[in-house]
This record gives C-alpha cells, structure tokens and sequence, in this order.
C-alpha cells in the first residue's frame, strides 16, 4: 500500500447469509468480519462454492445479508434500499466479472463513459473521462475499437476502467482473469497492483495463484468463513 493509503473503505461484522432448500442449510457467509483499506490489494480464495462470489456480492449491495452489517465507503449497506446501493455502485464500487460484460455496440470509451452517463454526466466530459480512465489501464488509443476488436485481456481491461469512471475507489473482481491466458492474467494482476498502489482498493476472488503474488492480503473462503492467510 502507497503511504497515503489506509483509509477503511471496507467493514465487514458478523456478516451471516445462508440458501435453504428441504434437503440442506448451505452457508455461503457465516460469522464474516472484515475491513479493508484505500490501497489495499486483497485476493480472496477458495473452492468452487465456498462463498467467494457471494462475499463479493454482499459487498456490493448486489445481495443482501441475513444479519450482521456491512459498511462500504461510509454506507451500510446491510440498511440501504435498492436505490441507495444502486448510487454506492455507481459512485463508489465498480464490479468486474469473469465475462467483460462489455456492450458489442458501443466502443470502449462509450463503454467506459456509460456509468458516467447514468449518473447524468454531460456524453462530453463523460467521454473525457473515459479516455482518461482508458489511458490509466494502457488502452490509451484504442477508444474508438470495438469489443470484438480486442483481445480477451483487452477487454477485461475496458472492464476495469468501467469500473473505475466516476472516480470509484473500490475494485470488486470475481474470477476477472477465469477466462483469460497466462500471459494476460499476469497482466492484468500487475495492472490491479498498480491501481492499488495509486490508492484504490481491490478485493479480488480468484482462483489464480499469482494472485496471491500481488496481493497485501489474503483470505480463503471455507464453508463460507473468511480464514487469513496472509
């Protein structure tokens, strides 16, 4: 982490969410407590199933916890309504998938500009920013192609300045390198420490050992408990 880092963007306590079925209680966060902070590279992982896309999930407001709260940038999430979680993830988290999640149509600076634009953003200083965030991730110059015009790193790289307009300070990435080959997944964890290191926070769940390479902290996920293994 930079030296200005440190902020706790992140605060997880006793964060419990279970699946029922009449067969089986399937928890997929049980008793988690976390805190992570501006700068911070934290790589979660675990098996298939474990809860790591549901930590994830959690954290984003996209899913909502049984009990316990989950604060993100100031927010309680735990206590937002759908609305008030839908302006955290437009204002403060950006999500990126295995799948890019990219718009076949549009270029990747109107990609990149389209969290802007929702948020009322004139398409001007909306593209303005896009090209800056696009220049951030090395693609500076590749605006105007379209998803199919680049590669599969390239486009998880349009991922994450999506992820980032708006001047989001929070990474989440579930799998972001699932689909990509080892050339460009080292790529692309370089790319992550690096953002990291200018301030942002990322929480990454990944399968990838080199991963754990980059990362500040490390947990794995069993049976839906954060365990440290850092």
């Amino acid at each position: 982490m930079t030296e200005a880092a440190g902020a706790s963007l992140i605060r997880a306590s006793g964060v419990r969410k279970a699946y029922h079925s009449a067969a089986e209680t399937v928890w997929a966060a049980r008793d988690v407590d976390f805190t992570a902070h501006a700068g911070e590279f934290v790589c979660v992982y675990g098996a298939s199933g474990s809860g790591k896309s549901t930590l994830l999930n959690l954290l984003a407001g996209l899913d909502l916890a049984d009990s316990g709260e989950i604060r993100v940038g100031g927010v309680d999430v735990s206590a937002a309504d759908e609305a008030q979680r839908a302006e955290l993830r437009l204002g403060t988290v950006g999500v990126v998938f295995q799948e890019h999640n990219l718009i076949e149509e549009f270029t990747a600076a109107e990609n990149v500009a389209l969290p802007l634009e929702a948020r009322g953003v004139p398409a001007g200083e909306a593209r303005e920013e896009a090209l800056a965030q696009l220049a951030r991730v090395g693609l500076d110059g590749l605006e105007d192609r379209m998803p199919w015009q680049l590669s599969g790193g390239q486009r998880q790289r349009v991922g994450v300045a999506r992820a980032l307009t708006g001047q989001r300070a929070v990474l989440l990435a579930d799998e972001p390198t699932g689909a990509l080959d080892s050339t460009a997944t080292r790529e692309l964890f370089e790319l992550i420490r690096k953002l990291c290191d200018d301030g942002v926070l990322a929480v990454v769940c990944s399968h990838d050992p080199h991963c754990r390479e980059f990362a500040d902290t490390v947990y794995e996920v069993v049976d839906g408990r954060l365990e440290s293994r850092s």
